[in-house]
């Protein structure tokens, strides 16, 4: 118990250690440069414990719980010596994950709005409705996918530069066929996937993969995952612009 208790303090100092830049930042901006007093100070301090504590729990909760799961996941389909059961499994963490992202949820909202004010779809609550749920699918399938690509090329040893490189080249050539009012939406669909849920527990199945598996470096092969997350939403996001 009192193990516990240390170890949550420590991450409080480091999560407060983590925030003292942009506090400084804000408040030297705002006393300084603008000579204005800070507005709602009150609210702000409450604000910013709030963030705190929730910065502060959450990083525990990854690594008391999070870290350890996905790592014992991947030892234990890797043992299993079952690609398919494998590849399912990076599949649905791929693809569950994104769909409970809060960041894609807010983002396809607004898309779906802005498509509305824009004319590309009925102003109507279900069209906005199908067009940010079709959005977020999209996203969550596209991930999924990248997940088994990287798992498949952990199991076959296969150089990431080179995939990249393509994946991008590809990238470049949909952004001159797609509608140029899908293209914003698609680049920003790839950053909002690595976020607070699907990271932790993509990174944790990679290293643990690499690690199970005889040959492969848990630092050079581990790791890689979170690049074809960031990917591959951006190819299915523009070909959902030209479908739709």
């Amino acid at each position: 118990m009192q193990q516990g208790i240390i170890a949550i303090f420590r991450a409080m100092l480091g999560s407060l250690r983590d925030l003292a830049p942009i506090i400084l930042v804000i408040g030297f901006f705002q006393l300084v440069v603008l000579q204005q007093p800070i507005p709602n100070l009150a609210d702000i301090v409450i604000g910013v414990i709030f963030v705190l504590l929730g910065l502060t729990f959450f990083i525990f909760g990854l690594e008391m719980g999070l870290f350890p799961v996905g790592e014992s996941m991947a030892h234990a389909l890797a043992r299993k010596g079952s690609v398919f059961w494998l590849v399912s499994f990076a599949f649905a963490l791929g693809f569950g994950t994104t769909v409970a992202e809060p960041a894609l949820i807010a983002v396809a909202a607004e898309a779906a709005e802005v498509a509305a004010q824009g004319g590309m779809i009925e102003v109507s609550e279900a069209s906005k409705s199908a067009y940010a749920t079709g959005l977020r699918f999209t996203v969550a399938f596209s991930v999924g996918l990248a997940i088994v690509l990287g798992v498949i090329r952990i199991l076959a040893g296969w150089s990431i530069q080179w995939m990249i490189i393509g994946g991008y080249i590809l990238v470049v050539i949909m952004t001159t066929l797609a509608p140029k009012e899908i293209i914003g939406i698609a680049y920003d669909s790839g950053g909002v996937t690595t976020s607070t849920i699907t990271v932790p527990l993509v990174t944790a199945l990679g290293v643990g993969l690499a690690s199970s598996i005889e040959g492969r470096n848990p630092m050079t092969d581990g790791f890689g995952l979170i690049a074809f997350a960031s990917l591959t939403p951006m190819i299915f996001v523009m070909a959902y612009g030209m479908v739709i």
